[in-house]
């Protein structure tokens, strides 16, 4: 018997609690935004700002001395001449020929 009222405690709250729930259901605010007129007429012309007044221009200043004329260098001396080389003699030079191609196989 003891057992018989824990058992039944249990199935009850197991029974209650696999009910399901209705959703609630929220229904949006409608919010009317107003929408804008047309633009009205143009407004009249500001007036001009006055000018601004012109700036002093600076002195100049004087011109710097020229410097002196640097002095030019003196000649090098010229190098020995050398003595005149030999003329060749008889001297033969050989080309060897280019050798023939050689045939395509």
């Amino acid at each position: 018997m003891k057992y018989s009222i824990i058992f039944a405690a249990v199935l009850a709250a197991l029974a209650v609690s696999a009910c399901d729930k209705k959703p609630t259901v929220v229904t949006p605010t409608v919010v009317t935004v107003p929408v804008p007129g047309p633009a009205g007429p143009t407004g009249a012309t500001g007036s001009s700002g006055m000018t601004g007044q012109t700036g002093s221009s600076g002195a100049t200043g004087s011109t710097g001395n020229t410097g002196a004329a640097g002095s030019s260098g003196g000649t090098g001396a010229t190098g020995a001449t050398g003595a005149q080389g030999k003329t060749g003699g008889e001297t033969v030079v050989v080309i060897p020929p280019t050798p023939a191609p050689e045939p395509a196989r």
